[in-house]
């Protein structure tokens, strides 16, 4: 059995770039970049980060474009790919490893706000200070006996 799956969860370090393929297909592409803290032997708190270059086909490819923004947080599952070609300059052979996207979940923008929209309570949001005043919950009870399942 063989397995090919990464998972990450980031911020975005560069805005998207969306482009078309000639055959139709969207395609965006997009940098995330992960942290590790740890402590060192004589107990010196390190850290370090990776960068990551994440790619997204198809309609996920266009959400991804009009919605993420750099340093907005991302959570993105797929697999890993190196892909090589020679460079038309040089001549030499180039390799870049990326992680092509099966789901991208969009977390919270750099701000603190969450991002995406969901079935949640609705909140009304100030619109010179950006906070929240309220949430507007449904006036009427959830009855058991409607629900379809």
């Amino acid at each position: 059995m063989y397995l090919n799956k990464a998972i990450i969860v980031g911020n975005l370090t560069r805005d998207p770039e969306l482009a078309t393929i000639p055959s139709g297909q969207k395609v965006c592409k997009f940098g995330v970049a992960t942290n590790r803290v740890w402590k060192d032997k004589s107990g010196a708190k390190q850290e370090s980060v990776t960068f990551h270059n994440v790619v997204v086909w198809g309609r996920q490819a266009e959400t991804s474009a009009q919605y993420l923004k750099k340093g907005q947080q991302v959570m993105i599952e797929g697999r890993i790919e190196t892909r090589s070609w020679d460079d038309k300059t040089t001549g030499e052979k180039k390799y870049r490893t990326e992680i092509i996207a099966d789901r991208v979940q969009f977390g919270q923008k750099s701000g603190g706000a969450s991002a995406g929209t969901s079935n949640a309570p609705s909140a009304k949001v100030a619109s010179n200070t950006g906070e929240v005043d309220s949430i507007e919950y449904p006036e009427e009870d959830i009855n058991p006996e409607d629900i379809p399942f």
